[in-house]
Formats: structure tokens, C-alpha cells, sequence
């Protein structure tokens, strides 16, 4: 029997069924996702800050252009021209730009998301029939189909760490099987994902090093991954015209990354004090590792995670990095499932002292059980909307929000609060209604709730008292939402970088 087909023995229908139950079950997650993501998108839930940012790139890919971002360009100091590959270096996204040919629009990204993130559980279930049988590998696919990180990943906009786990899960999973090539070109798709994604690759290299016989492909995928890293953050993001430095966040370790990895390893306490401060670091770690009842900690697998955990939780800025929220925790939430598949099956080969030498058969308890823990924790995490009706409708804010949009034409340059620039998107130009005056013809601003990136909802009503002092005409008001127009205005969006 191969490394490919090796498990269980079943007859070739059971097969069939098996394989037909594991295929409604992605079919199942990719519906419950894409409906979550458009629920959001149609009650005003979706921000500027981020889908719009990644609408625009694909659009722009779509139309055989760099994947320019108006709105991160001019939000973020870089200009109006600014491509998103000088931000994070995720040439990947292009392979969304055929799917805009067919609907062009934020939408289109929420559901290809929704379908990535399914997708994932082929991998995994193929990887767990091969230890437990098909039973347990159902099991283990809904372990991840219910994971907290993915929830919040879907709950959070588009990203393009939705590529991260499926093609992670396949680089597992080929390994596995015996098909070296097929793990390495997974592998090297990782890294076109963003370039922190070497520091995956190089943390499954970690993983066979424990390996007998693969210190080789190790090597190469340690070597490889951190030499992307660099690559990509040092000479790649700047050529595109990013700044090397947008990211850096520890600054409590050093300058840049040769002064905080020599006070790493000569200041080993504040290191890993810094690893677990502030608590909320501990907590999200405790997150990923409890649900699935430490298992994955007796599994060699959890090594390839290590890097890209140390990356976040040694940071010192960026306190979204580091929060059991928002898309992060995503990229390692199925090798840990997996490492807890893998950890099962060890700890099932011990045997407990005594004269009979009983066996622990954590790999008949550990897949039921971490399914129900899985559940349990649900309603900690934002799929607990799906019992809420309200989720489900708009409120007075959000109807006066979609009037709001309705007001504004097709095809203009619109400053927009950053819960309507989605609705926008696909048929103006949409930037991010911020702390600077950009002078657009069009503006959408929200005097009733606060609005990211304003500190304070004073602030807001005085940005809308001030543009009507310089000569804007109020063309929509209702709960709130104010809709402006100065057609003879002249755009500011220089660059302030």
C-alpha cells in the first residue's frame, strides 16, 4: 500500500460515499461562509479599511494593470498611484482577477474567500484518513470548518491570508503522501501569498528536521523561506514603493532585525517576557492551543508555526497583530488541527506502565472531542451572529447609509466613511473619508456613529461644519449620513510620505 492510499482499508463504494460526505461538507462551509460575509457586506458591516483596498488591486489586475489602491495609496501617505505589491507582497491575488470578468465587486472577494477557507478541508480530511479512517477525519474537518480563527477571518472583510491555509494544509498533506515535488511547489505558491509566508515555509523546514531522511528538503525550505522574507520585505516591496521599514514592530528588541535578534539572544527573559506582554497575547495563544486540548503540543507539526508566532507576539506595535480577532490566527489554525491529529496518533502508541501495558486511544477520543470543544467555543466567536436575527437586518443607521450611497453617481472621486466605501466600490473611485481634507468632488460622511481612522465624533462633525464653510453643498442628510458635492473643487492626494 502507498504512502498515497495508506489507512484504513474500505471498499471502493464506501469510498465514494465517504468522499461524497466530505465534499457536501466543503460545499456546506462554503455556503455558511459566503452567506455570513455577504450578510455583513449588505447590513454595513464590510469597512474600506480593508475590503475596498483589496477590491481595487483585483480590479486593477482584472484590467491587466499593477493592482493599484487609490484608497490605501492616499490614506496611507503613498499617493494615488500606489500598488498594493509595495504593501505586502502578495502577487497571488491576481488569480482572483478572471472571477472580476464575471462580477465585478467587493462581493465577488468576500465569496472567494468563503470558498478558500472550505477548500481547506480537503487537505486535512485526506491527512486524517490516513491515520483514523473516514469517520474521524469528518470529525476533524469540522473541527476546522467551526475554528474560531476562521470566523474571524470571515468576519473580518477579505485578506489575502485566505490563500494561507489550504495551501499550507496541501504542503502537509503532499509531504505525507510521499510526493515531495507536489509539497514543494505548494510551497512555493506560500510565499507569493505575503511576504511573511517564508516564515511558514521555513517553519515547516523545522518540522522534518525531526524527520529521518529529510534534512535535505529541510534545509532548502528553511534556507528558501527566510531568504523570501528578506527578499520580499528588503528589496522587493521597496522596488514597488513600499517602505522596507512599514512594518517594523520591535522596537522594545532593536532598530532593525540584526540589533533585536542579538538582544534576543542575549536578553533571553525579555524576550520572552515581551512574548507574552500584554496578556492578551497569553490569551490568544491559549485560544489556538486549549480548543483542541493540547494535543497538538506532542506533535513535531506544531514546530511549523513557531516562526510565524514569534513574529507577531515578540512585536511591540501593531496591537491588532497579537489579538484573538481579525485574520491573523488563520495561517495556523489547520496545522495546529493537524498537529493535533498527528499528536493523537503518537500519544496512541504509548503505553501506560504496568504489567499489561495499556494504550491511551487518545485517537478514538481526541477527534470526537475536539469536535465538541469546537462547538463550545462557537459562541465565544463571531459565528455566534448566525443566531442572532438581528445579524440578519438592517438597522435605521444602515438603511439611511444604503440612501446615503444611492445619492452619490457612478464613476466619481468619493471620500467615504469606512463602512460605505464597499457599497461604493464597484462603480466609483472610492478613498477612505479620513483625518486629512482630500478636497473630493464627493463626500459621504457619518455624523452619528465614529468611524475609523477619527478619534473622536467631535472630529467628524467638524470635518462636515468645515466643508460646508468651504463652499460643499449638503445633497443628502437622513440619521446621520451626510452626502456632500463641490463640483468645482480640485482633489488634493499628494503624496505626504
Amino acid at each position: 500500500m502507498s504512502a498515497e492510499t495508506a489507512g484504513p482499508d474500505v471498499r471502493p463504494g464506501r469510498a465514494r460515499r465517504d468522499e461524497g460526505a466530505v465534499g457536501v461538507l466543503v460545499v456546506a462551509a462554503a455556503v455558511a461562509y459566503s452567506v455570513f460575509a455577504l450578510v455583513r457586506y449588505w447590513t454595513f458591516r464590510t469597512t474600506t479599511y480593508d475590503l475596498v483596498i483589496f477590491d481595487q488591486a483585483v480590479r486593477s489586475y482584472s484590467r491587466f494593470h499593477l493592482p493599484v489602491s487609490i484608497a490605501k495609496g492616499v490614506h496611507n501617505g503613498f499617493g494615488p498611484h500606489f500598488t498594493v505589491l509595495g504593501d505586502h507582497f502578495s502577487p497571488i491575488l491576481a488569480l482572483l482577477a478572471p472571477l472580476y470578468w464575471i462580477h465585478d465587486g467587493p462581493q465577488t472577494l468576500l465569496v472567494a474567500q468563503a470558498v478558500l477557507l472550505a477548500l481547506t478541508i480537503v487537505p486535512l480530511w485526506m491527512f486524517t484518513r490516513r491515520r483514523f479512517g473516514a469517520w474521524a477525519a469528518h470529525c476533524v474537518a469540522g473541527v476546522y470548518a467551526l475554528a474560531w480563527p476562521v470566523a474571524e477571518t470571515v468576519a473580518f472583510d477579505f485578506h489575502e491570508m485566505a490563500f494561507t491555509p489550504v495551501l499550507s494544509m496541501l504542503m502537509l498533506e503532499r509531504h505525507d503522501a510521499g510526493r515531495r515535488r507536489q509539497c514543494v511547489l505548494a510551497a512555493g505558491a506560500l510565499l507569493l501569498v505575503k511576504e511573511d509566508m517564508g516564515l511558514l515555509v521555513a517553519g515547516f523546514g523545522l518540522y522534518l528536521l525531526t524527520r529521518p531522511g529529510e534534512r535535505r528538503l529541510a534545509g532548502v525550505l528553511v534556507v528558501a523561506g527566510v531568504g523570501w522574507t528578506w527578499l520580499a520585505s528588503r528589496v522587493l516591496i521597496p522596488a514597488f514603493g513600499g517602505a522596507a521599514d512599514y512594518y517594523w514592530a520591535y522596537d522594545a528588541l532593536g532598530r532593525d532585525l540584526p540589533h533585536a535578534a542579538v538582544y534576543a539572544v542575549t536578553h533571553p527573559w525579555t524576550a520572552l517576557k515581551l512574548f507574552v506582554t500584554p496578556d492578551v497575547k497569553a490569551t490568544t495563544m491559549a485560544w489556538l492551543i486549549l480548543p483542541l486540548l493540547l494535543v497538538p503540543l506532542a506533535s513535531p507539526i506544531t514546530l511549523s508555526v513557531l516562526p510565524l508566532l514569534a513574529e507577531r507576539m515578540l512585536a511591540n506595535r501593531f496591537e491588532h497583530w497579537w489579538e484573538p480577532r481579525f485574520h491573523y490566527n488563520v495561517a495556523l489554525t489547520v496545522l495546529l488541527v493537524a498537529a493535533g491529529v498527528d499528536g493523537a496518533c503518537r500519544l496512541s502508541r504509548l503505553r501506560l506502565p504496568g504489567p499489561r501495558g495499556w494504550r491511551l486511544r487518545v485517537d478514538l477520543v481526541w477527534p470526537v472531542a475536539a469536535l465538541l470543544a469546537a462547538a463550545i467555543v462557537v459562541p465565544r466567536f463571531a459565528f455566534k451572529s448566525f443566531f442572532d436575527p438581528v445579524f440578519y437586518r438592517r438597522d435605521a443607521h444602515a438603511r439611511a447609509a444604503a440612501h446615503a450611497v444611492a445619492a452619490v453617481p457612478d464613476g466619481v472621486l468619493v471620500e467615504a466613511a469606512n463602512v460605505v466605501g464597499p457599497q461604493l466600490s464597484g462603480r466609483t473611485r472610492v478613498l477612505l473619508w479620513d483625518t486629512r481634507v482630500r478636497r473630493a468632488p464627493w463626500v459621504v460622511a457619518d455624523t452619528a456613529r465614529m468611524t475609523f481612522p477619527f478619534p473622536a465624533l467631535g472630529a467628524q462633525r467638524d470635518r462636515v461644519r468645515f466643508l460646508l464653510q468651504r463652499g460643499y453643498t449638503v445633497v443628502s442628510r437622513q440619521d446621520g449620513w451626510v452626502v456632500l458635492h463641490d463640483p468645482g473643487i480640485t482633489p488634493d492626494l499628494r503624496p505626504s510620505r
